[in-house]
């Protein structure tokens, strides 16, 4: 076993993908918050249609797989595009963060509805004998409360999303798996370069959920004051 050769020839590659991994996971997942915010409040909604379509929406995400998803948007949608634009193309990046951001969102969306339940009714009936309305008291008073309770489980989804980002190889996205890939099938030195890529990941995520956990023994600190 040579892992010094795969250091020495192969990191700076490995870092590109690393640095576009990371990246795509931070875009990905600021995009999925947005989204499964108002497909939470959707689905949480009085209005039957808003319901009907979060609820469809979260449904098809998921149950199928990412993967079937990827090649959806990046193969499916671009074709049905093609019909009334036959100039439409969408690079393997554009496809990679949408399909990302909608995994991201559906199950923010249900992280959300669970912080908002969290939140104790009386929060709500005290905002609302003061005079602010329901949108205010939603804005000022509940998802204030619901996302601190959620914050731990966003840090989770975070570290999901870029663990799947790996999946997103298979349509050509220039992440740290592809990158491997790329120099794997040059020098045929699979066990050293896909240890390593192991290791990068590893050393990310660990960062991460000794960040979750820090955010959690906070928050149980801060709601025993």
């Amino acid at each position: 076993m040579d892992f010094s050769r795969v250091f020495t020839e192969a990191m700076p590659l490995l870092l590109q993908g690393l640095s576009l991994t990371i990246v795509v996971s931070v875009v990905s997942i600021a995009i999925g918050m947005v989204l499964g915010l108002f497909i939470c409040l959707m689905k949480m909604s009085k209005n039957v249609v808003l319901r009907a379509i979060s609820g469809v929406y979260i449904w098809i995400i998921r149950g199928t797989p990412m993967l079937v998803q990827a090649l959806i948007v990046f193969f499916g949608i671009p074709q049905l595009i093609q019909m009334a634009a036959p100039g439409f193309h969408m690079n393997a990046l554009t496809a990679g963060i949408i399909t990302l951001s909608l995994n991201a969102g559906a199950y923010l969306a249900e992280i959300y509805r669970g912080g908002i339940m969290a939140v104790p009714e009386g929060q709500s009936e005290a905002a609302r004998s003061l005079g602010l309305s329901k949108s205010q008291t939603m804005v000022k008073v509940v998802l204030p409360q619901a996302f601190k309770f959620s914050v731990p489980s966003l840090v989770n989804q975070f570290i999901i999303t870029i663990k799947d980002t790996s999946i997103l190889t298979v349509i050509g996205m220039a992440e740290i798996v592809n990158k491997a890939q790329q120099y794997v099938g040059s020098t045929f030195v699979y066990f050293e370069t896909y240890s390593v890529v192991a290791l990068m990941y590893l050393a990310i995520i660990s960062l991460l959920m000794l960040l979750s956990n820090f955010i959690e023994k906070r928050l149980k600190y801060e709601g025993k004051k």
